[in-house]
């Protein structure tokens, strides 16, 4: 009802250019691709609105991505200590693919009978598809799909001739196959290594160029997280590890991915073709409710402004997507192929700026009481009390109309938690560690401050107010809601909220 209430009283501002509305509080994370590697391309799209830039390691050496890391920060040198952007890196991660073909390409035709076997010393025909999946007939069933090229290609299990490494399917429409296509076995428990060769090789290459987070791809469980950390190890201990849920399996243990997880990311795209399309929305909707609930950032992620690849403008269902990821509480919203290698990247950034301050303007008019007790109802009563602190220094914030919320912490922890409860307004987070920092470009609402010392409170809060005027965050008379520990240097001591004018 309380969206209701909301809804009733909306009206379209048709004079407003929402690009100079108001300060952003969603993130964006922006894939880069050859189009926008450069310095200067880089620093453009930092211009428009980039907050993370992403690096998919199913593609390029380790030698191009290395480029496009240094050419992120020399364009980052070139704008001043003031600008920030974390590095995350995208793995590859298990996959089943279709083999070498024949003639390159075989025509399939609804109703054909086709083998699909995993012997990969055979070449595939008009009869035959290779797989490299080796436990393909130990894991799936007679009725079963075998979905191939994002499930543009459907086949059902007929038969499954073990000894023969072999499974005999119905072709379910008609299509045209090419080579090394991703294979998905819906609903099936998939025996791969968590992580592959390609990925141990890819995590360490990533500790040495000390990026800030990295997306995991194909996570199924638990395990599969804690394995990462450990490949990480102790130089990587300040990596972020953002479990990317892309199968039905990773749904089923999502519970317990999430509590060993540093975030997750809604993998449209590859659960799309796993999940009935009509059950996306309400995995989406679920994951990220659960991760607003635990205070972790969740991405939301695929094919958000999908035709700016190569149109100038979204289509009018592709801007209503991005809003709605805002509204129903995401931190982060993501771009693949629209800045990767589409025709407009800035434009894209640019739409999806505009669209998701639209939304956190709508957002904002929803009674924020009835939040604030939803918030607290779902958590429980078992709070720390930094994270008491936190709760009602946001509340704080709403019940007064101020324009900032400020807090000072060296691991973040105290801002992730203001974070949590939904603040209207930038949470200016003053730290002095960098990877804290740009860590905390994954949380909707934190503006990191980066300074040299934590020592002086009085004097780094009314430094983080100053920094909110030169942002334009807030103004003098403007009221700042400060959290923070009466200990300084200590972290876990978060124990006071005060209000205060800017002056």
């Amino acid at each position: 009802m309380a969206t209701l209430s909301r809804n009733l009283n909306l009206k379209p501002d048709y004079e407003s250019q929402s690009a100079s509305r108001k300060h952003r509080l969603t993130q964006i994370v922006c894939t880069i691709g050859p189009k926008t590697k450069s310095p200067e391309m880089l620093d453009k799209m930092l211009s428009t609105g980039m907050n993370i830039m992403r690096l998919n390691f199913s593609h390029g050496s380790h030698e191009y991505h290395g480029e496009v890391i240094s050419n992120l920060r020399v364009a980052l040198q070139r704008r001043g200590p003031d600008s920030r952007c974390a590095i995350m890196l995208d793995t590859k991660g298990p996959e089943i693919r279709t083999g070498k073909l024949k003639d390159k390409t075989i025509k399939l035709t609804a109703g054909q009978t086709i083998t699909v076997s995993t012997d990969l010393s055979l070449v595939g025909d008009d009869n035959l598809i290779i797989v490299d999946y080796q436990d393909l007939c130990t894991s799936v069933k007679i009725g079963g799909l075998i979905l191939i090229a994002d499930g543009q290609i459907s086949l059902t299990i007929n038969s499954i001739n073990k000894p023969g490494k072999c499974v005999v399917c119905t072709v379910n429409n008609n299509s045209i196959l090419g080579e090394n296509k991703n294979t998905h076995l819906p609903g099936a428990k998939i025996n791969l290594p968590s992580v592959s060769e390609k990925d141990i090789q890819d995590l360490k290459f990533g500790v040495e160029q000390k990026v800030d987070m990295i997306a995991a791809s194909f996570i199924r469980s638990a395990y599969d997280v804690l394995e990462i950390r450990k490949i990480l190890g102790e130089k990587g201990r300040h990596i972020k590890i953002i479990s990317k849920i892309e199968s039905t399996e990773g749904l089923e243990n999502f519970d317990s991915i999430l509590r060993v997880s540093d975030g997750i990311m809604v993998a449209r795209g590859d659960l799309g073709v796993e999940l009935p399309m009509e059950q996306i929305f309400v995995a989406q909707k679920m994951m990220v409710s659960k991760c607003n609930a635990a205070g972790k950032p969740v991405i939301t992620a695929t094919q958000m402004l999908e035709s700016m690849i190569q149109n100038p403008r979204p289509t009018r269902a592709e801007a209503t997507d991005v809003a709605n990821a805002v509204l129903d509480g995401t931190d982060c919203v993501m771009l693949s192929g629209e800045t990767a290698s589409g025709d407009y990247p800035l434009e894209a950034i640019s739409y999806m700026s505009g669209i998701c301050k639209e939304a956190e303007a709508v957002e904002s008019a929803t009674n924020y009481p009835s939040l604030f007790e939803a918030f607290r109802t779902a958590i429980g009563d078992d709070l720390s009390i930094p994270e008491v602190c936190a709760s009602y220094a946001v509340r704080a914030a709403n019940d007064v109309k101020a324009d900032l919320v400020v807090t000072v912490s060296e691991t973040g922890a105290t801002a992730r938690l203001a974070c949590k409860y939904r603040p209207r307004v930038p949470v200016i987070c003053v730290t002095n560690n960098v990877n804290t920092a740009n860590t905390l470009l994954l949380t909707r609402a934190a503006v990191p401050f980066l300074v040299e010392t934590l020592t002086g409170s009085e004097y780094l809060v009314n430094l983080a107010m100053e920094k909110g005027k030169i942002l334009g965050l807030c103004k003098a008379g403007s009221l700042c809601v400060v959290v923070s520990g009466t200990i300084e240097n200590a972290p876990g001591a978060t124990n006071s909220v005060k209000v205060l004018h800017v002056s």
